[in-house]
């Protein structure tokens, strides 16, 4: 079954206008991008020029409010998918004055609209002005069945084209050579682009964001790949591995062995009605066991579906609690600046009782 079903955008949409009514909000103004394509499944991306779905609470007609030279085809099908009024506006017009003019009340916008469009609508509106993150966010953290599935068909993608590192990952490649390989495999295993590759060799490990670069592939480095992309339908997924050129030191091999295992207490903590901090807890408390806290620089792991980045955030301390559909990545790393690092992420789904594992792949320290 498709995401873009009749079904599927009234059911959406009346899910973020009850959210909205609950919050005592009067109209959500919704950005392009990833929240458009939830409601619409297009995500009419318009740069500097406006592209706007309001949407009354009340349950009055949307309105989607785009530049003239974007309104095609598609754009009209996403209109009607969600029962909009179409008003096109060419270069000139004050398209802000559009949307304001539409709006009153208590008005949440996207959290990806830019300050270029959201300062003068904060001055146009005749009300409160406030982030839709509660409202939007909150709809799009809890998946359907359907969504996680789409999530597990992208993982499962991106797990075969970790099966096949032993064909790009070779001492004496560079980084960019063995990412240029990776990018191939991607598309060839049938996602539908490179979202991102990040190779870290050596000390690159210890970069969590690294990317790639010239540095050159040698034996005994500890390699970081961790790399993604999306299905057809827009759900993404996002996977880490750490690979070895050869034998690992012995210490390194000690140190992997602690985060595996934390990174599994994490997975396994996971279930609904629990707060998404005790998922990170269970990681940190681990690794912070063995004397390796301090090298743990980041969060445990971020939701993802249509937008690769997206709550709910597994977080110290973090108090979302967890609901059967939510989807996140699990990701603890040890990253010891100048010498090595490691990172182990799989994507889970909450389930009625427990978890989804949409990552299988092999987990340990793979020797290459």
């Amino acid at each position: 079954m498709s995401t873009s079903t009749p079904e599927t955008h009234a059911r959406r949409l009346a899910a973020v206008r009850g959210r909205a009514r609950d919050l005592g909000i009067d109209h959500v103004v919704v950005y392009s991008g990833e929240d458009m394509s939830y409601l619409t499944s297009e995500r009419m991306d318009s740069h500097e020029r406006l592209t706007a779905l309001v949407v009354p609470v009340d349950g009055g007609a949307p309105l989607l409010v785009l530049p003239s030279l974007e309104l095609t085809d598609v754009t009209r099908r996403a209109a009607d998918r969600v029962g909009a009024t179409v008003h096109p506006w060419s270069d000139g017009t004050d398209a802000v004055a559009l949307v304001t003019g539409s709006v009153a009340g208590r008005v949440a916008v996207s959290t990806a609209m830019p300050a270029l469009h959201l300062v003068p609508l904060q001055a146009g509106v005749d009300g409160e002005v406030v982030l839709a993150s509660e409202v939007i966010d909150h709809v799009r953290a809890v998946k359907t069945p359907h969504e996680v599935d789409e999530l597990a068909e992208a993982a499962r993608r991106i797990d075969a084209v970790h099966a096949r590192m032993g064909e790009f990952l070779r001492v004496g490649r560079t980084e960019s050579q063995v990412g240029e390989d990776i990018t191939a495999a991607i598309e060839q295993e049938g996602l539908t682009r490179a979202e991102f590759v990040i190779v870290g060799s050596g000390p690159h490990g210890a970069d969590p964001h690294h990317g790639v670069s010239d540095r050159v592939v040698q034996q005994g480095d500890i390699v970081v790949v961790d790399i993604g992309g999306p299905v057809a339908s827009g759900y993404h997924s996002d996977c880490t591995r750490t690979y070895s050129m050869g034998e690992p030191d012995p210490q390194v091999a000690r140190e992997y062995a602690v985060l595996q295992e934390a990174q599994r207490l994490a997975r396994e903590s996971v279930r609904p009605g629990i707060a998404i901090g005790e998922v990170d807890a269970a990681a940190r408390e681990h690794l912070a066991a063995a004397g390796l806290g301090e090298y743990f620089i980041h969060r445990t792991g971020h939701g993802i579906g249509l937008g690769l980045h997206e709550p709910p955030f597994v977080t110290p301390g973090g108090d979302t609690v967890l609901a059967e559909g939510m989807t996140f990545s699990v990701e603890p790393g040890i990253y010891r600046s100048g010498a090595w690092g490691a990172r182990l992420e799989d994507i889970v789904a909450v389930t009625a009782d427990g978890r989804r594992d949409l990552n299988t792949g092999e987990r340990g320290l793979r020797v290459l």
